[in-house]
């Protein structure tokens, strides 16, 4: 059920970077990123899309592969939680320093969440193997 759970999300959050909430989003992308920010919201929306999908439809025996793959995704898109803070940027109702200070918190727990649905932290533990 949580592995269901986290797939939705993904895939809720992802149609929501390339439709309604593109320019909430945008507020995230660090201001020293290098690329246009629309062009990283479109691309991290796509990437939610797929790790959306390949974590309700890979088959058990690859789901741990699915679930480091989101683990590290959430990892990449962190620098955008940190830089909102920094920044003091507006978005998602975390208008406040506490608010966005508090939601750094919530990006090792999705990592945590994706590496113990699939099955990749036990697999890991037991074999070494990713």
């Amino acid at each position: 059920m949580a592995r269901w759970l986290l797939a939705a999300i993904l895939l809720g959050a992802g149609v929501a970077h390339l439709t309604s909430l593109r320019q909430e989003f945008q507020a995230q992308v660090p201001s020293w990123f290098p690329i246009s920010a629309d062009l990283v919201v479109l691309a991290s929306g796509v990437v939610e899309i797929v790790l959306g999908l390949a974590l309700a439809l890979t088959p058990a025996a690859r789901r741990p592969l699915a679930g480091w793959m989101t683990a590290a995704f959430f990892l990449a898109i962190f620098p955008g939680n940190i830089a909102q803070f920094v920044e003091g940027t507006d978005a998602f109702g975390l208008d406040t320093d506490l608010k966005r200070f508090v939601r750094l918190f919530g990006q090792p727990v999705l990592m945590a969440w994706a590496l113990w649905c699939t099955g990749a932290l036990n697999r890991w533990r037991r074999t070494g193997d990713f």
